[in-house]
């Protein structure tokens, strides 16, 4: 067993190398669910995702397990867990457990008043309502700015509902605004057995997991040696995935994990589809924040001649934008830093730009955020991820994704529609000059920036953040 979960890992690592390698031997070589296109749906927007969660969840008669990076204490994430326990009462053997990062579940919003964060809305539920919602918190690292648990995933019943999307209001769209992510749902049975075994596994069997919704929670610094343990586990884990014959009606879909610098499945395969790609490529990430291998590869397919286009948010729709006139804060360089990252990019590549063959989209829609993640190569292959494609997600945070091989291109349609949807809200960017300059940035930020570049602490932040 041992041998088949790690097939995936080995492979990605063999085809990862030369460029030249056919693309037909990826979509031979990696395990994978056959199932239908008919059972994979993607969500339109926010409302969509969260009418979509709440329904499976009234729906839920088996098993609901949840992995998000965190369930907020607001009105979107109180809505979900009112709809978990009334999920857990209606039917007592329902089987309930949420898993979110340790270290986020227990502090507050950055920024705000120190407080025990979204671990003591947990408690008061728990309190309030009893136990039947299991709720965990997982340490992906030993301090939160060395990483977090970023792996996703809804398994409700035999569906499974996967975005990026964390559960708060924005992400919810409860209050008006939102943050856009992908959202899909895939209903097969087996994928929902793998998501759920890999949790009970590798997530449940570790001594670093903890319940985080009971009296007494250990301290991080007590689980320590525990948290070792269970990121070198984590390094080797693979999902087990059988080695299933798509027909021409189904779509081979292929879980994967990710987590460190070194054999990283998720980062590895995702390196092994850019460099077969034949003619197309569309990148969707939310920070401008690009690993070197990444950028490189890339390179490589712009001199190939392959088409690229590029979705990054603006950085007015970046979560940590602060408008001008509010009270400055330092996360706030975050965006500025990203917008010279993009500024950078799109310099050294304005002759492909000009040509029409590296197509920049900044993504904008009034106060509304963008927080999407993932990859379409060509017409037949596409990456459903939490991923951000930055350095932090490639070799800090702890990943995961769904690898969608797709030969008869029944998704095509799908994947086209969703694109589609993208661009209304997007510009293409003509040349580098069409972002703003630095030197009209806030006077606050011009000097931050000035310091970070004096120093050359910027590289340290964008590999941080």
């Amino acid at each position: 067993m041992n041998r088949l979960t790690n097939v995936p890992r080995r492979i990605a690592r063999r085809i990862a190398s030369p460029l030249g390698r056919s693309k037909a031997r990826l979509h031979d070589a990696l395990p994978s669910f056959a199932i239908a296109y008919t059972a994979i749906e993607a969500l339109a927007d926010p409302s969509a995702f969260r009418q979509t969660l709440l329904q499976q969840i009234a729906q839920a008669t088996k098993r609901i397990v949840i992995v998000t990076l965190y369930l907020q204490d607001d009105v979107g994430g109180r809505e979900i867990l009112d709809a978990l326990y009334a999920a857990q009462a209606r039917h007592p053997k329902l089987q309930i457990s949420v898993f979110v990062d340790w270290h986020r579940a227990q502090r507050g919003l950055i920024g705000k008043q120190k407080s025990e964060g979204n671990a003591g809305m947990y408690r008061e539920y728990a309190k309030r309502l009893g136990s039947g919602v299991a709720i965990y918190g997982v340490p992906a690292q030993s301090r939160e700015i060395l990483g977090v648990m970023h792996l996703k995933g809804f398994v409700i019943d035999d569906a499974v509902l996967y975005s990026g999307a964390s559960l708060n209001d924005v992400y919810l769209q409860t209050q008006g605004r939102y943050r856009l992510d992908r959202y899909h749902l895939l209903r097969d049975r087996g994928l929902a057995d793998a998501m759920v075994s890999f949790v009970q596994e590798h997530l449940l069997k570790s001594d670093a997991v903890c319940r985080l919704n009971v009296p007494d929670v250990p301290t991080t610094r007590s689980l320590q040696p525990a948290i070792r343990e269970f990121r070198q586990q984590m390094q080797r884990a693979s999902y087990d995935v059988p080695v299933d014959i798509s027909s021409t009606t189904e779509v081979a879909v292929t879980p994967l994990i990710g987590f460190g610098r070194n054999d990283n499945q998720l980062n590895d395969t995702l390196l092994a589809l850019l460099r077969n790609a034949r003619k197309r490529v569309i990148l969707l990430t939310p920070y401008f924040n690009l690993p070197r291998p990444l950028r490189v590869v890339l390179g490589q397919l712009l001199r190939r001649g392959c088409t690229i286009d590029i979705m990054v948010g603006d950085k007015t729709a970046n979560d940590f934008f602060i408008p001008p006139g509010q009270p400055f804060k330092t996360i706030g360089l975050l965006p500025y830093l990203y917008e010279n990252n993009l500024r950078r990019f799109a310099k050294s590549h304005r002759r492909q730009i000009a040509d029409g063959q590296l197509n920049l989209h900044l993504w904008r829609d009034g106060d509304n955020s963008y927080h999407l993640k993932g990859l379409f190569v060509d017409d037949d292959v596409a990456v459903l991820t939490g991923n951000n494609l930055n350095p932090r997600a490639w070799s800090l945070d702890m990943e995961n994704g769904l690898l969608l091989r797709d030969p008869s291109k029944q998704l095509q349609a799908m994947h086209q529609a969703e694109w589609t949807a993208l661009k209304r809200h997007a510009t293409r960017l003509r040349d580098y000059l069409a972002l703003e300059s630095p030197r009209h940035y806030p006077d606050e930020v011009r000097k931050q920036l000035k310091r970070l570049n004096r120093t050359r602490l910027d590289r340290l932040v964008n590999r941080l953040l």
